[in-house]
């Protein structure tokens, strides 16, 4: 689509209920972010509430109607998505603004492949618009979805706001508050400033809605599986968009507490009872059995735990039923998937069969074939396969062919179960569910996850390559070009791609990998070049970026000298003295590790280094003897890596897990609590925690 143009969704597809609106963007940089939002107008061109605002603090309306679904890396950048249910949408909503902004000094026109694609709910692309003019602005109309003689359409905006969100949301209603506390000044300890506003400059939304548990009645038992009722309650509507840092008081969601009550056992053997026991399970088909059952049962119980899951697959928001053990006709040879999702909302269904597979086992194509074709002929509207891998772009773990005759289509969805636990660990640490029990269901399916003998712990294995590669590299025999090397680099991926969901689980935030890439690069030739890299310099690298955080984490696997390294690179303050720069920072690390290696950045030279140990004495050793301007510091951890491909004692991802854990826990955390090096606003960390409801 060309700028201002629009166009009918009827003409473009036969099923446009619901959708996926992706906001995609890139940086040859792999720095620079956003964040989209949506904007629900009545007839008057203003929202109706501020309700009617969606964006990472309030991602999902209660009709379902929109869900923010997070984002995804891609080659260059990252993708943001958003489910739209166009049928669940009011009546009395003519339009839905799909918006981005950026924090800080951030401009959209820093960013290059500015893009707004629309899929329907198979994932199959209906339109694009690109956007090329992008400059100052700092919040981003991408474009509008909009009712017009009983239909939808879509029109290509691509206009923005130099004054960011804040003039975004003036201009649609939204009630913003600009005033703020004054931070009094600290010249003896410099603090960082005070937390601006998740959104920048138009606030944070605060939540205050006191809302009683709703009881939960069961229905008399029908014939048939009985249905899944979910506890109804009032929809919580967000109080206006301001910047606040007082207390608050009113609860929204309710989260467990990350330190367990005082056990009342008498000994370490009592073990407490579980409503999902794992140790009993024998062999990898029960396993499958028994990971497939609770999870599907979870989601029926759970509304937010079973939407969020599925939104992302093309669902639409509605009752849910799930079933395992279905057997299905297919000929001579009827199959039995391991579960069923079927959703129901206006009278139509959406319906996914599911295949399972724990214990590191592979999916197997003609299996899924088979789910696809059945799945086709059935009228279903999706396949959804769960394993330990971690699905890559350009990188599919099962080939499955479609048949294009067929007027049905049938999507192919892949969920990892370190993805389930993800989900599962932000909404009952971080986000919250709507009762006790909904969160109490959700810490005993994390648990049931987390058990060894469940066989649901994500990914666990470089692969068979892994061994000859290391090999190769040793004895400087492997060659740029092998296919063995490729698959190490799409093992590492993976990998990363779990410490991300991993870490974000835990902190509550954001975690995505950087991929750095020219501009149009496709990830099978990204993946060569990485893979040609890792043969000539025997090393494995990716990076992090947390959200709060004051840099981009960097992991450094080293398959010559067997190390692993961790590091950080963050900038120098823009004022004071360098000598109260490096004490300041010596003082924050106080206790991180004695081995952490610091290093002075400076311009076209190396600078002066040394352990903490040493400079904690002398800071000032770190100060170039030439008098050097000094750019930033780098912060290193350097660890023995494991030996073996797997999970085990001593296995290789197990020890990068180890070092992240212990590099954020020990040097990354410290620096952010304390606002970074430098005193000037934290961008989202401060965001977050202004934004958290009690």
């Amino acid at each position: 689509m060309v700028k201002g143009g629009n166009v009918g969704l009827a003409a473009l597809s036969e099923d446009t209920g619901s959708l996926v609106v992706s906001l995609s963007w890139s940086s040859a940089s792999g720095d620079g972010d956003a964040d989209v939002s949506i904007l629900l107008l009545g007839a008057d061109g203003k929202v109706r509430g501020d309700a009617d605002f969606f964006f990472y603090n309030n991602p999902a309306a209660a009709d379902g109607s929109v869900q923010l679904l997070g984002k995804t890396p891609t080659a260059n950048g990252s993708e943001d998505r958003v489910g739209i249910d166009l049928t669940a949408v009011p009546a009395d909503v003519e339009r839905l603004v799909v918006a981005a902004s950026q924090y800080g000094s951030a401009r959209f026109g820093q960013l290059d492949d500015l893009r707004v694609t629309v899929a329907d709910r198979t994932g199959e692309p209906l339109l694009g618009f690109s956007i090329t003019d992008a400059g100052a602005e700092s919040a981003f109309i991408f474009g509008e979805l909009y009712r017009r003689g009983g239909e939808w359409k879509f029109r290509a905006v691509g206009q923005g706001y130099e004054t960011g969100l804040a003039g975004l949301a003036t201009d649609f209603g939204i009630t913003v508050d600009e005033e703020d506390d004054p931070v009094p000044p600290d010249e003896t300890e410099p603090q960082a400033a005070a937390p601006p506003a998740p959104v920048p400059q138009a606030g944070t939304v605060v939540v205050e809605t006191p809302v009683a548990p709703a009881p939960v009645v069961l229905p008399a038992p029908a014939a048939g599986p009985p249905a899944a009722v979910p506890a109804q309650r009032p929809a919580p509507e967000p109080a206006p968009v301001r910047r606040s840092r007082g207390p608050r008081t009113a609860k929204k969601k309710v989260t467990l507490p990350k330190v367990a009550k005082k056990s009342l056992a008498e000994n370490d053997s009592w073990r407490q009872a579980r409503l999902f026991p794992a140790p009993t399970l024998k062999s990898d088909r029960e396993r499958e059995m028994r990971a497939a059952s609770v999870l599907l049962a979870v989601m029926a119980q759970v509304p937010e735990f079973g939407r969020r899951l599925t939104a992302a697959f093309g669902a639409p928001a509605g009752r849910m039923q799930t079933f395992t053990e279905v057997t299905l006709p297919n000929g001579e040879s009827p199959r039995r998937p391991d579960g069923v999702i079927r959703v129901e909302r206006a009278g139509k269904l959406w319906t996914a069969l599911v295949e399972t597979k724990t214990n590191g086992n592979p999916l197997k194509s003609e299996q899924v074939q088979d789910y696809m074709d059945i799945a086709a002929r059935r009228g279903y509207e999706a396949v959804i396969t769960l394993s330990n891998d971690v699905a890559l772009e350009g990188s599919p773990l099962v080939e499955v062919k479609t048949d294009g005759r067929r007027k049905h289509k049938v999507s192919l969805w892949h969920l990892s179960w370190a993805e389930v636990a993800h989900q599962a660990q932000l909404l009952i640490r971080h986000e919250g569910v709507g009762d006790a029990a909904h969160a109490w269901l959700l810490q005993e399916l994390l648990h049931y996850l987390q058990h060894e003998n469940s066989g649901c712990h994500g990914f666990q294995n470089m692969g068979p390559a892994w061994v000859p590669v290391r090999n190769g590299i040793d004895t400087d025999t492997l060659c740029q070009g092998d296919e063995r090397a490729v698959a190490v680099v799409e093992s590492w991926e993976r990998l990363i791609r779990q410490v991300c969901l991993r870490l974000g689980g835990e902190l509550g935030q954001k975690v995505l990998p950087v991929q750095r890439a020219r501009r149009g690069t496709d990830q099978a030739s990204r993946r060569a070049v990485l893979a040609d890299r890792l043969c000539e310099e025997g090393r494995l690298t990716a990076e992090l970026r947390i959200d709060t955080t004051p840099g981009i984490l960097a992991i450094t696997a080293d398959l010559r000298t067997g190390k692993l390294r961790t590091s950080i690179e963050i900038p120098a303050p823009e004022q004071g003295y360098p000598l109260s720069w490096v004490k300041r920072l010596v003082r924050q690390l106080a206790e991180a590790p004695a081995d952490l290696h610091v290093e002075s950045l400076v311009e076209g030279a190396r600078g002066p280094r040394g352990t903490l140990e040493r400079l904690r004495p002398e800071p000032g050793d770190l100060l170039p003897k030439d008098g050097a301007a000094i750019t930033g510091f780098r912060l290193s951890l350097f660890k023995s890596m494991g030996s073996t491909r797997g999970n085990a004692e001593s296995g290789f991802i197990r020890s990068v897990d180890e070092a992240v854990d212990r590099f954020y826990a020990s040097v990354v955390a410290p620096l952010t609590q304390s606002g970074g090096p430098e005193r000037r606003p934290a961008r989202r960390a401060a965001a977050a925690e202004a934004a958290a409801v009690d």
